[in-house]
């Protein structure tokens, strides 16, 4: 194995992951009965006693959100529920993020199932476009006209205001960063 430096970690590097937190904090969930538990998995023909990815087959390790939640830092209206939920391993869901799944299943994204070169693609790709015509999945339109201007709003000032601060505090851990490359120069 080449060696190569860890990437300097940012404060604003995570602002994703703030505007992640910041809608999914308020995307509601609803809980599964069994049976519906039970139909994704008839239709995934997934084991109910060996669950594995829904995308390559692996071990499952968690249910991932088939349609995505959040695309270019704005809810798309999808929520946490059965009808938008498929057994999911961590690699798969890892690497198709906020993608399209029928996109990044055939991509030559970093450990897609294409990628990957997973074994009966195309029987994989068919029940999980079944999984997709099986139900509607509840979609909520527009968040605003839902909880209220105001709130909407505010919300989206928090977010900013918290963005902002990331971004102030960059600069002050930027000036630290030099001040300790300076002395580390000076010692070596």
């Amino acid at each position: 194995m080449q060696f190569q430096m860890p990437k300097s970690m940012k404060i604003t590097g995570r602002s994703s992951s703030i505007t992640n937190a910041f809608f999914n904090g308020i995307i509601p969930s609803i809980e599964p009965t069994k049976e519906q538990i039970k139909k994704v998995l008839e239709i995934l023909n997934i084991d109910e006693n060996n669950l594995s990815c829904s995308y390559c087959g692996d071990k499952a390790t968690e249910w991932d959100h088939f349609r995505p939640l959040i695309i270019n830092k704005k809810p798309t209206g999808y929520i946490t529920e059965i009808h938008n939920l498929v057994p999911c391993c961590g690699k798969c869901n890892q690497s198709k993020g906020n993608k399209d799944w029928n996109e990044w299943i055939n991509s030559s994204a970093k450990l897609s199932p294409k990628n990957r070169n997973v074994k009966n693609l195309e029987d994989k790709i068919r029940r999980l476009n079944n999984f997709d015509k099986w139900e509607k999945p509840i979609k909520i339109k527009d968040f605003e006209v839902v909880v209220g201007k105001t709130l909407w709003e505010q919300h989206n000032k928090n977010l900013n205001e918290i963005q902002d601060k990331m971004k102030e505090y960059q600069k002050n851990a930027d000036e630290i960063k030099k001040k300790l490359e300076e002395n580390i120069k000076n010692i070596a």
